[in-house]
């Protein structure tokens, strides 16, 4: 019976020997990596998050590098109530929009008035209200906003 007593003794003290040599190693590992030793990549710096410009009138200047020509061109306002609304071409529009983390970006449904527009304008006025409704993402670039999404990019210049 002593043997079983001392074999026991045995696998105790290596399973204790084999923890503390575990938690050595990864406490050399994070110290390593916190000093930039290590395999883990070099820490990316902080992307800076940027806060949606609400309250500031925008005309579109292009989508999809098309740009928008004339006087009657789409524009939008995202307010503080996070109520969008604007002119799509030819007729108004409004929607809740909500800016997200990480320039995200989600437009609810589109209510819309329903004037008659010829065809070319109705339908620069769908793919406008199209890529707005859709866009995900959003950015301020060299001053343009810039909203990104599956039915296109859209740029627009800020209005004073």
């Amino acid at each position: 019976m002593e043997w079983m007593h001392v074999k026991t003794v045995r696998l105790a003290l290596t399973a204790v020997t084999a923890l503390a040599a575990a938690s050595v190693l990864t406490l050399t590992t994070a110290d390593a990596q916190q000093r930039g030793h290590g395999s883990q990549a070099a820490p990316q710096p902080k992307k800076i998050e940027k806060n949606f410009p609400l309250g500031k009138n925008w005309i579109a200047i292009s989508l999809n590098g098309k740009r928008y020509g004339g006087a009657e061109r789409p524009s939008f306002v995202l307010d503080s109530q996070f109520r969008a609304r604007g002119f799509g071409g030819c007729n108004t529009f409004s929607a809740v929009a909500f800016p997200l983390r990480d320039m995200g970006i989600a437009v609810g449904p589109l209510a819309l008035t329903r004037r008659a527009c010829d065809k070319a304008t109705q339908s620069a006025e769908t793919a406008y209200l199209s890529a707005l409704r859709y866009a995900q993402k959003w950015d301020i670039v060299n001053g343009q906003l810039v909203m990104k999404g599956p039915a296109g990019e859209l740029r627009f210049d800020r209005t004073f």
